[in-house]
C-alpha cells in the first residue's frame, strides 16, 4: 500500500507535526512506509493560473510538483495535516493544493480521473488550531474536501483541535494523540 502525507506547517515540532507523526506512528507499526511531504521545505511556486493545464492536465511548471504529482498519483492512502492560520490552510498547504488545478482539469475536462489501485484510495485530515471558533474548521475542511475530491480521494476522515496554540500543547489534550494514531490505523484497513 502507497501511502504518503503532507505536512503543511512551517513550525518544526509544533503541534501539527506532532499529530502527523502520532498517526505515522500507527501506520508504521502495522508494517506500512509513509512518504512525507515536507511542504515548508519544498520549491513550489504558486498557481499562475496560466491555462496551461487544460488540454493536457499536467502543469507546464517545472518545480518540486512534479515529484507530488507523481506520489498522488500513486497513493492508496493520503494524509493532509495543517495548522489552521486565519480560518484556513496554511499557506504552504494551500499552494500546493491551488497547483492540483492539473487534476481537476485531468478529471473534470478530459474526463481522466485518476484511477483507484487495488485497496482504493482514502484520505486523513488532521488539523488544529488556536481558535475556538468552528468556523475555522469548517473553512479548511471545504478546502480539503474538494482537494480530496479532485485527486479521486472519495472519502476522508477529518481530526480536528481548536484552541490549541502554544508549541507543543496538543500532547496536554485528553484524546488527540489516541485519536489520530486510531484514525492513521483505520485508514490503513483494507477494505474498500
Amino acid at each position: 500500500m502507497n501511502i504518503i502525507a503532507f505536512m503543511g506547517s512551517p513550525r518544526r515540532d509544533g503541534n501539527t507535526e506532532i499529530l502527523l507523526k502520532t498517526a505515522i506512528e500507527g501506520i508504521e507499526k502495522s508494517g506500512f512506509n509513509v512518504n512525507i511531504f515536507r511542504l515548508n521545505e519544498m520549491d513550489i511556486m504558486p498557481c499562475q493560473n496560466c491555462g496551461g493545464c487544460e488540454e493536457t492536465g499536467f502543469c507546464i511548471y517545472n518545480d518540486d510538483m512534479n515529484i507530488i504529482y507523481e506520489s498522488i498519483r500513486t497513493a492508496d492512502r493520503i494524509i493532509l495535516a495543517s495548522p489552521i492560520f486565519f480560518f484556513s490552510l496554511s499557506a504552504q498547504t494551500k499552494t500546493m493544493i491551488d497547483r492540483c488545478q492539473s487534476f481537476w482539469c485531468e478529471k473534470y475536462l478530459l474526463k481522466k480521473p485518476i484511477t483507484s489501485g487495488q485497496y482504493g484510495r482514502k484520505g486523513l485530515l488532521l488539523l488544529v488550531g488556536g481558535m475556538k471558533k468552528e468556523i475555522g474548521i469548517e473553512c479548511a475542511g471545504a478546502t480539503a474536501k474538494a482537494f480530496f475530491r479532485t485527486i479521486s480521494v472519495p472519502e476522508h476522515k477529518t481530526l480536528s483541535y481548536l484552541g490549541i496554540d502554544a508549541k507543543g500543547e496538543i500532547q496536554k489534550h485528553p484524546t488527540a494523540l489516541k485519536e489520530v494514531y486510531e484514525a492513521a490505523k483505520e485508514l490503513i484497513n483494507q477494505k474498500i
